[in-house]
């Protein structure tokens, strides 16, 4: 007994400690976020690390009787910075209101774009993260994207390879091992709902409405939606340095607690599908 509430002590004792460190370096650079909400969420160093040497952070709130795994995903580019904002809320909303859903959090997937100085869209070799994923044809189909519908912009270079980067990898991994049923992956600033995958879309998440903008190589909803089946739902946020109202942000997360309970149900087998390509979309 004694032992195990030595290493609850020890266990808590971590969080708080990785916590801390990720609050001092990030909280300076995030909208609507102080220290203490951002210590309460007690993120956890999950040992992978950026092209910088930066830790990723990660926080699972888990019921023992969970029947939905939901993964969310924040700062996926470094210049989205409401966009770690919202998903610290919603630990913090989700840990005072226990749901049937494991859920685990990435709140900040490209620090080293957050804490560059401006702030920046890529990661520190210069890759959209948000390209950098294994979909069919890649090596084909990203360097024709990225040469003729953007005409070579920097700041969406899918990289040298599929999952070239740590941070992308990382994420790989994550999916690979976690297994989610849906997928919520939140960005900034054209104030509109896509979804990728299986399922009918929400129509809704508090006043962003639904808006499919299409998908292309290399995106996490091209690659997880359409190709490994998991539903994809991407949140983009109204502004990149604003977060909505606070009551906003919760309402998003009922409206999408309401769409899950109807829409995702457990899936342990995911099957690949083929890809259909769509014009360039905006995240």
């Amino acid at each position: 007994m004694a032992a195990a509430q030595n290493y609850r002590k020890f266990s808590n004792e971590s969080a708080a400690d990785a916590s801390q460190v990720f609050c001092r370096s990030t909280v300076v650079r995030l909208p609507n976020v102080n220290m203490a909400q951002c210590r309460e969420t007690q993120l956890v160093d999950s040992g992978a690390k950026s092209v910088n040497g930066t830790s990723l952070y990660t926080r699972d709130v888990k019921p023992d009787d969970a029947k939905l795994r939901v993964l969310v995903l924040g700062g996926i580019h470094g210049d989205e910075m409401s966009s770690t904002s919202v998903a610290l809320h919603w630990i913090n909303l989700i840990k005072q209101n226990p749901t049937e859903v494991h859920w685990r959090f990435i709140p900040l997937l490209n620090p080293d774009g957050l804490q560059a100085k401006p702030s920046k869209r890529v990661n520190a070799r210069g890759v959209d993260l948000n390209r950098n994923f294994p979909t069919p044809n890649w090596h084909k189909q990203a360097k024709i994207y990225w040469e003729q519908r953007t005409k070579k912009d920097p700041r969406r270079w899918p990289g040298p390879s599929p999952l070239s980067e740590p941070e992308s990898k990382f994420l790989h991994t994550e999916m690979e091992r976690f297994k989610p049923n849906l997928i919520v992956s939140i960005h900034a600033p054209f104030g509109v709902l896509d979804f990728d995958g299986p399922s009918v879309p929400p129509g809704k998440l508090g006043r962003l409405y639904l808006d499919q903008v299409g998908i292309y190589p290399g995106s996490l909803g091209n690659y997880g939606g359409i190709h490994k089946r998991i539903p994809v739902v991407t949140i983009e946020l109204p502004h990149a340095q604003r977060t909505p109202l606070d009551a906003e942000m919760r309402q998003m997360w009922l409206d999408l607690m309401r769409w899950m309970s109807e829409r995702i149900q457990p899936v342990e087998e995911i099957k690949s599908t083929p890809i259909k390509l769509s014009p360039e979309p905006k995240s």
